[in-house]
């Protein structure tokens, strides 16, 4: 974290998952001292979605929103967070993703970590290697795309 206390995930990491599943997070991207729970949910897109605290306390935020009456609400809030997986760091920066959570994204090996700015994706590697993109763009290109 950095000395303003601004936290923010870039960049780009490879990282092999031990004999108990465990991979170990960027040091820069760990949470010190107060809360440091993650919550992980299934993309659609094949990979892991991982949020840190503070965007946790965001969506916590809109989830109080939904109507305890509203059934509908309720259905796809369970159907979401049924999926969901929280955790933490061990003090050597590695998390245990359950079991479900790494066969969804096809993890299995080696674990790609990739900085999305205000959360991280944890892709597998080949499904990584071998995504499509949109299509060739310079970054001043993808920039003006989001408003930037």
């Amino acid at each position: 974290m950095s000395e303003t206390g601004t936290m923010f995930f870039v960049g780009e990491f490879v990282h092999a998952l031990d004999a108990k599943g465990r991979v170990t997070i960027p040091s820069k991207w760990r949470i010190t001292g107060g809360d440091n729970t993650y919550l992980a949910l299934p993309n659609p897109g094949g990979y892991i979605t991982v949020y840190p605290p503070k965007m946790v306390s965001r969506l916590e935020s809109k989830v109080a929103e939904a109507s305890l009456s509203d059934a509908r609400a309720q259905v796809l809030l369970m159907e979401l967070f049924s999926k969901a997986h929280s955790f933490g760091c061990d003090k050597q920066g590695r998390i245990n993703l359950n079991e479900k959570i790494l066969e969804h994204a096809g993890i299995r090996g080696k674990a790609v970590l990739v900085g999305n700015f205000s959360a991280f994706a944890i892709w597998s590697e080949e499904r990584y290697e071998s995504r499509e993109t949109t299509d060739e763009r310079n970054i001043f290109d993808a920039m003006r795309e989001l408003g930037l």
